[in-house]
């Protein structure tokens, strides 16, 4: 009789999971198709992909994060005042931000992209936050197993 396959690093899952904050549901992926990754290339957090190690194929459990523990603590450092001539530079010149907006940006090698939330509007600048969205706060995880490789 074999084992029942566990989650180690490395691992090849196949999964269901919601990642839920205050405001609700951030990514649910219960109600269709399932997720697939490999643990260890950073396709979740890696608080969250040590919650995950030691999970067995077959098994659905809800997890609760500590504030701060899935995504770390606000960085205040994040915040960020880019001025409005870098920002034509790197996308439409007439663009219109509006509080709250996402806006992308490429990263410094043009190895990827990070995101910022507007948070303020000025008159040759606007404050972006870069932090992720749920840094800082507590957070839950239902995970279900439904393959380990």
């Amino acid at each position: 009789m074999q084992a029942t396959p566990t989650i180690e690093a490395g691992s090849f899952l196949t999964l269901h999971y919601r990642l839920s904050g205050p405001q609700g549901d951030i990514i649910n992926t219960f109600g269709g198709p399932a997720a697939t990754l490999t643990l260890g290339n950073a396709e979740l957090a890696p608080a969250i992909e040590a919650r995950l190690l030691g999970l067995a194929e077959g098994e659905h459990v809800s997890l609760d994060m500590a504030a701060g523990e899935a995504f770390g603590e606000r960085n205040p450092d994040m915040l960020q005042w880019v001025p409005k001539q870098l920002l034509a530079t790197f996308g439409d010149a007439d663009a219109a931000y509006l509080l709250g907006e996402v806006v992308e940006f490429p990263a410094p090698n043009n190895d990827g992209k990070y995101a910022g939330a507007v948070v303020q509007l000025g008159e040759d600048a606007i404050l972006f936050d870069f932090n992720h969205p749920l840094a800082g706060q507590a957070v839950s995880l239902e995970v279900q197993v439904i393959g380990v490789l």
